[in-house]
């Protein structure tokens, strides 16, 4: 009886590990997609010119929120792991965050391309006159290094200070939240 209960066990934790790395890849394709749907509903919106009056506005919310949302669930992990002991989430911090890193890009560069048209007197009338885009763009310069410092590579060689470096999302997520608000 306890050959078979030891067999049963056996397969048993073979299972919940399949179970487990099953879970984490459908998270990881669920991240890469649900990532990705913001800029297909935006390509789609203007393929079909449904974005509105104001279509670069309407460019800016779209990849500004989306940014915003992707960079609080990139924070939201390390809680998400905690509370619930969710541990596969883990991996998805790093997508999560070059996402948001991507829609940041794509913000600041319709900012200054489409509502600018790169000049730069006019850009600086207007951050002189909405104090909220120098708040955006500072957290913008403070998510360059989270950026560039999230392979491994970078974190064997910052060792400890990757950690420290990257404590610099709760400042950004803050300068972030003023410039929505």
């Amino acid at each position: 009886m306890s050959a078979i209960s030891g067999r049963e066990t056996a397969v048993s934790k073979q299972t919940r590990r399949w179970n487990r790395k099953y879970t984490a890849r459908l998270l990881t394709w669920l991240t890469h997609v649900g990532a990705l749907v913001p800029l297909g509903v935006l390509l789609w919106e203007f393929q079909t010119n449904s974005l509105g009056v104001d279509p670069v506005r309407e460019i800016l919310f779209h990849t500004g929120t989306t940014a915003l949302v992707l960079l609080v669930m990139s924070l939201a992990v390390t809680p998400v792991t905690i509370i619930f002991g969710w541990k596969q989430v883990i991996p998805l911090r790093r997508p999560l965050g070059l996402y948001a890193f991507f829609y940041v890009c794509l913000h600041l560069l319709t900012f200054l391309w489409l509502d600018y048209a790169f000049d730069l007197a006019f850009i600086i009338d207007g951050i002189v006159e909405q104090r909220f885009v120098l708040v955006g763009f500072a957290a913008f310069l403070l998510l360059i290094p989270l950026a560039i410092t999230s392979t491994k590579g970078w974190q064997r060689r910052l060792g400890k200070r990757w950690k420290t470096v990257h404590k610099l999302n709760y400042l950004i997520i803050v300068l972030a939240l003023i410039h929505f608000f």
